[in-house]
């Protein structure tokens, strides 16, 4: 319903002089929103594998606990009890942890249309990379979501789920070929934040289809004094586990928007491949701490191949070959002919009316003010224009180049 109101309210305000106040208005309010949610979702993430990783199991404890907890925070103390099945008696007040995930994913999903859907041909399109309509396009991405869930679920209905190991080299496996099909079907900005909606639709799945449905089995059973079914709490234990892992893919995804050496670079799925492997590295590291069972192998590694995404994407240090000197004339004769239209107090672009993040390129001196952003959007990841939609040339890039490489002189 609420996605149908914002494709109504898209509507309505479509070619109109609304349309651009309105989309930005939509963009930051559901992103508040969708951030909001998702801290409260990984927070509750984070501390309840802290809390299954760090309990006492041994030191007095009771016969029908798993374990405990002492800890101190915010001015108090706090005493936590896990039980192996249930109480006794079912407490009436009994929080459950799930309208976090379903909020997040559902501002997430708006988001998705608000700034990819809504402006397909801008931002999800790319026809240097796939000749696609946008209506094709939102079908793929909307359609690879599911295919995504029923893939996970049969691995996690197999027999493969008892092989850790296996399971997640395939799994790795199988992510990354949804990268790289991402990636040669979407710009790869939406390549990426399709990435991470996979993931995130694949961990909202977990919630709603195994965690949550697997802890009212086992409260229903309890409250009758029916035995209960151990394999649904470790089905559910494992589904938790998973979202664990996932959360820092898909939260180096929410921000890499703003970083285009990253989806700039020429193998944007190569990229995303190896910052997501080092991100689960690194909360691997951490699982274990929490359970004393340190590996000091696990975190350098990890580190080094956050750090390998680095040097793959860096530019090349050998000097460009420039034949003359470049003015500012020439230069600002390119960024009239192939930036302006966007990015200008007087954008004439069909989709922005507002240039982008307050950036403008009317005078020689805002474009000198700019020239480390020019250098590395145009010149270095070359993802801008963006979708290259003025159709700027290699050979203008390079005049470009040549000219901060000499200086960024206004002469």
């Amino acid at each position: 319903m609420i996605v149908g109101i914002l494709v109504n309210t898209y509507l309505l305000v479509k070619g109109s002089p609304l349309e651009s106040h309105m989309m930005e208005w939509l963009n930051i309010v559901i992103r508040l929103m969708h951030i909001t949610f998702g801290i409260a979702w990984i927070g509750a993430s984070f501390y309840f594998v802290f809390l299954e990783n760090a309990l006492n199991r041994t030191d007095d404890v009771r016969d029908e606990l798993a374990g405990n907890l002492w800890a101190v925070h915010g001015g108090g103390f706090y005493y936590l009890e896990k039980y192996k099945v249930a109480p006794k008696t079912i407490p009436k007040h009994l929080h459950w942890f799930k309208y976090e995930a379903y909020f997040t994913w559902l501002t997430g999903f708006c988001l998705l249309f608000v700034v990819y859907y809504f402006n397909a041909s801008a931002f999800l399109i790319d026809k240097n990379i796939l000749d696609i309509t946008a209506t094709q396009g939102i079908l793929i991405g909307v359609g690879s979501f599911v295919v995504a869930w029923i893939v996970y679920d049969l691995m996690c209905k197999s027999r493969l789920i008892k092989n850790q190991l296996a399971f997640s080299i395939i799994g790795f496996a199988i992510l990354i070929a949804f990268a790289y099909f991402y990636c040669h079907v979407f710009s790869p900005r939406a390549a990426y934040i399709h990435f991470g909606a996979m993931i995130g639709g694949i961990m909202v799945a977990n919630v709603f289809f195994v965690i949550i449905p697997s802890q009212k089995a086992m409260v229903n059973a309890a409250k009758k004094g029916l035995p209960l079914d151990p394999s649904l709490g470790k089905k559910a234990l494992a589904r938790s586990l998973h979202n664990n892992y996932f959360t820092l893919p898909v939260l180096f995804v929410m921000v890499s928007n703003h970083f285009p050496s990253t989806f700039g670079s020429e193998y944007p799925w190569l990229i995303l491949a190896i910052i997501s492997l080092g991100a689960a590295g690194v909360k691997h590291y951490l699982n274990l701490k929490e359970k004393q069972q340190l590996n000091v192998w696990i975190l350098p590694v990890s580190v080094a191949i956050l750090l390998a995404a680095c040097f793959i994407t860096a530019p090349s240090t050998n000097p460009h070959e420039c034949k003359k000197e470049v003015s500012i004339a020439e230069v600002q004769a390119i960024v009239q002919k192939r930036c302006v239209q966007c990015h200008s107090a007087s954008p004439t672009d069909d989709v922005f009316k507002v240039a982008p993040n307050g950036v403008m390129y009317d005078t020689p001196e805002e474009i000198v003010k700019k020239k480390d952003l020019i250098m590395q959007r145009v010149v270095i990841s070359k993802t801008m224009p963006q979708n290259n939609k003025t159709n700027i040339t290699q050979e203008e890039r390079d005049v470009i180049r040549c000219w901060i490489e000499q200086g960024a002189s206004l002469k």
